[in-house]
């Protein structure tokens, strides 16, 4: 019995081998390359992902009931600290190539910093940039811009608001920030530092349109210049929200809920009203920095709040 068993085992192995049937390959544990592209109109948009955080939703999140953040991620199957997306937006007019936040350049740990990488997968080169927008100078929008004191984007303008500029390029405005926020100040000097020296460094003032196509609109709160970049072709329009809400599972079903990153809670929750009733009244599309990558879709209303609806997957941009 036991010889008999030797020779069905040793048949066995021959008979697999004959099959093809190899050993268990190696898991990969990588994702694709982090872009997605669509056209809007006549323009090209891509999405850029920097990468993922973790954030402990639960203890961020201001105005809202006990227990209700929990409550709201377990109904989309999360629970905190819930892995963030960190999105920019590149955006291709046909005659500028215009990149709308930078990423957190790995300021926040080895799962941030792929958005030049990412770029770079996409087709495009740094070099290629013409103009930077920043929707707000927190770190995980513009420490992306420079690595070891030299420019990412050697060729290209950096915008922002004036209000921002003023605000965190600021040292003594450090010294009286919430104690979360004293590190953001020496983040956005030190990342706007080559441009500035270079005399590429050209904030703008409220409602202005940059490029042919590319708006800047003012959606103060969040920091006191937060801005929106409302993109625009052939009747066909995206708006790119940056930090205007930060949590898709809590803060559309409730607008009213903030978090504590904002400078200005208070008008930032309006801000969010306001944006959230206007998209989902016209129907144009919504890129946000924090909503799973590529953070492109539709806001739709439901109830007293509102639903997001992602972009349908599409291999034909």
């Amino acid at each position: 019995m036991i010889r008999s068993g030797k020779f069905a085992a040793l048949g066995l192995a021959l008979a697999l081998a004959a099959a093809g049937v190899q050993a268990a390959a190696p898991q990969v544990k990588t994702q694709a390359p982090g872009y997605y592209r669509l056209m809007l109109g006549d323009f090209e948009v891509t999405a850029l992902s920097d990468g993922t955080v973790d954030l402990p939703f639960d203890q961020l999140m201001d105005k809202a009931k006990p227990g209700s953040v929990v409550k709201a991620l377990n109904k989309q199957f999360l629970k905190p600290p819930v892995e963030t997306s960190i999105n920019g937006y590149l955006i291709n007019t046909g005659t500028k190539l215009v990149l709308i936040d930078t990423g957190a350049n790995g300021v926040f740990g080895p799962t941030t910093g792929k958005l030049l990488a990412n770029l770079k997968a996409s087709g495009y080169q740094p070099e290629q940039v013409d103009e930077v927008y920043i929707t707000h100078l927190h770190p995980d929008h513009v420490a992306g811009l420079s690595k070891d004191g030299q420019a990412v984007f050697p060729n290209a303008v950096v915008r922002m608001d004036q209000h921002d500029a003023d605000y965190w390029l600021n040292p003594d405005n450090a010294a009286q920030a919430p104690a979360g926020h004293k590190d953001f100040f020496a983040a956005a000097i030190a990342a706007l530092k080559p441009y500035k020296d270079a005399g590429r460094l050209k904030p703008f003032s409220g409602e202005t349109e940059l490029v042919p196509g590319v708006r800047a609109h003012a959606a103060y709160g969040h920091t006191p210049g937060h801005t929106v970049y409302m993109v625009e072709s052939q009747g066909q329009k995206l708006a790119v929200w940056g930090d205007l809400m930060h949590v898709a599972a809590v803060q559309f079903p409730d607008p009213t809920v903030t978090i504590v990153f904002d400078t200005d809670s208070k008008a930032a929750m309006p801000q969010r009203r306001k944006a959230y009733a206007d998209a989902a009244s016209k129907g144009y599309w919504v890129a946000i920095a924090h909503v799973s990558f590529p953070g492109i879709g539709h806001v739709a209303a439901d109830g007293k709040g509102y639903r997001w609806v992602p972009a349908n997957y599409s291999i034909k941009p």
